[in-house]
């Protein structure tokens, strides 16, 4: 792999659904589990956060990859979730202000995406990924491109981030 950053893969990173997953996950052994009801050891209020798992922001910095955020936490995503998984500040994809209805079938990130992307390869981890968004990107996008859902109700597992790595190999 190229080790100069604006040639290496980008990692477009979702937040809800593959960092956060809508199901609560099992403790992780060494980290103390919370008792019901009690307050969150944040200050953001949000008891979802919770479910973030330090160890996924190693994984994906072992990628070797340029990590963004695509998410719509936006800017937030660097202030509440990177010190959480131990990222660093990632870019954050600034999704435009507009009403436009995405083509039909396809999800409203996937051109602002590959626009982003402008030329580069690419893997999007989100939730929300469907055939549409693969066969569009195929045919719109002149590099190689991973779109790769994860399922919302696990988040991101070990499993997807080996199909990551095989894909960056090929």
């Amino acid at each position: 792999m190229v080790s100069s950053p604006a040639h290496r893969p980008l990692i477009f990173l979702d937040v809800d659904g593959p960092l956060i997953p809508l199901v609560a996950r099992p403790a992780n052994p060494g980290r103390p589990a919370r008792p019901a009801g009690s307050s969150p050891p944040d200050t953001t209020g949000n008891p979802l956060l919770d479910r973030l798992r330090p160890e996924d922001g190693r994984m994906l910095l072992e990628l070797g990859c340029q990590l963004v955020w695509a998410t719509t936490w936006m800017a937030d995503a660097n202030d509440v979730i990177s010190p959480r998984i131990g990222l660093p500040e990632l870019p954050v994809v600034d999704w435009p202000d507009s009403d436009d209805e995405p083509r039909a079938g396809l999800h409203w990130k996937t051109m602002y995406l590959t626009r982003w992307a402008a030329g580069r390869p690419f893997v999007w981890l989100d939730d929300e990924i469907t055939d549409a968004d693969r066969r569009w990107v195929s045919t719109e996008h002149p590099s190689r491109a991973l779109l790769h859902r994860i399922d919302p109700y696990i988040g991101l597992t070990g499993a997807d981030l080996a199909l990551v790595r095989r894909w960056l190999a090929e």
